[in-house]
């Protein structure tokens, strides 16, 4: 029986646009049209124009904000932060609407679901429980869901903390959670079963130079297009996890087998060293973008097929990258971050938030 050939696409990403902002940023949604986002920045959430660079401070947390997400009505954006807090804006009346205490801890992550009717976000503090250092059991519940449009707590759920990821899959119906030991779990969000636990040691360090505790984990995740797999990124394990120089790392998943199978993993040779802290697929162009910090080599985000897992194309953006989207369309990918705070000078910082768009050329 002949073997098919899969030929390897060609990609080009070609830079549309670079412009700083004042505070390092966390996270970001797109807006109600292709030239607007919000942005979940270290001084709050700012309203962001590709077309101009102008950012305007709508308001901020009591901390960092984290994580931002634009509701269905297109009227209503939502962020959380390092104050364990989400709050609801109001863009038209530009006024804080509804504000809950959803976690003692912060936020780790909050995302919305497909269809904008849920937010789930994670939370917990890594604390040594025995003289392994294992992580202690959570304090607060790691994992939580909440009604988008009312606010109104929907489910709690347990694991092991930090937890420092999540997704909703494509259909809504299931939530996976990821931590900072490579734990990751997925619920039923109509019945609050557990369908799927699995632990992955290659994302997490334990340090025997410096550092004697754990480092790392899953930072990201991302399910595939008909949700039958999920994606993992971070970095892998180090010596001393002081140095940030584990491999730059995706795994992929077919959650739903008994027991879990990894399909893939990012191929030998294709990465370098560092911390990796988004990852997004694009359902239009069969493709998914990870990205996050540069240690060594030559990138610190690339774009991989999602069939074959081949590199496709890589950037070195020369800051560090917290958060990337594709539009829609798959024709653009938006990547934003921090360059670095610096000292202030004449008692002002200079801007040290980046957001950059890309054309996305397919052959």
């Amino acid at each position: 029986m002949e073997s098919a050939i899969v030929e390897k696409r060609t990609l080009e990403l070609k830079k549309t646009f670079q412009h700083k902002v004042p505070t390092g940023v966390l996270g970001f949604d797109l807006g109600a049209n292709q030239d607007e986002l919000f942005l979940a920045c270290v001084d709050g959430v700012h309203r962001f124009q590709a077309n101009d660079g102008q950012a305007e401070l709508l308001y901020s947390h009591n901390s960092y904000a984290s994580s931002v997400a634009m509701l269905g009505d297109q009227c209503t954006i939502v962020s959380a932060g390092y104050d364990g807090r989400l709050k609801w804006f109001d863009l038209e009346q530009k006024q804080i609407r509804r504000e809950v205490h959803a976690h003692q801890f912060w936020s780790w992550e909050m995302v919305a679901s497909p269809d904008r009717t849920r937010l789930a976000s994670v939370t917990g503090q890594y604390i040594a429980g025995d003289y392994k250092y294992a992580p202690a059991p959570e304090t607060e519940p790691s994992v939580k869901v909440f009604d988008a449009v009312t606010g109104e707590h929907q489910w709690t759920f347990s694991h092991v903390p930090s937890v420092q990821s999540v997704a909703f899959s494509p259909d809504g119906q299931h939530l996976a959670a990821a931590n900072i030991m490579g734990e990751v779990r997925i619920w039923n969000l109509e019945s609050g079963e557990l369908t799927a636990n699995w632990t992955t040691e290659d994302f997490t360090s334990w340090g025997i130079i410096k550092s004697h505790c754990y480092l790392g984990g899953i930072f990201a995740l991302s399910f595939s297009p008909d949700g039958s797999e999920i994606f993992a990124a971070g970095m892998g394990p180090m010596r001393d996890p002081m140095a940030g120089n584990g491999r730059q790392l995706w795994q992929r998943f077919a959650w739903q087998e008994n027991p879990v199978r990894k399909v893939d993993e990012i191929k030998s040779g294709q990465h370098g060293e560092g911390l990796m802290e988004t990852l997004a697929v694009c359902s239009v162009n069969r493709l998914f973008v990870m990205g996050g910090r540069l240690r060594g080599g030559d990138w610190n985000a690339a774009v991989f097929d999602l069939d074959t897992g081949e590199k496709l194309a890589h950037l070195n953006t020369g800051f560090r990258m917290t958060h990337a989207r594709f539009s829609a369309d798959g024709s653009q990918l938006i990547v934003a971050g921090c360059n670095g705070q610096g000292k202030p000078e004449d008692g002002k910082f200079r801007p040290w938030g980046v957001v950059e768009t890309y054309d996305v050329t397919l052959s």
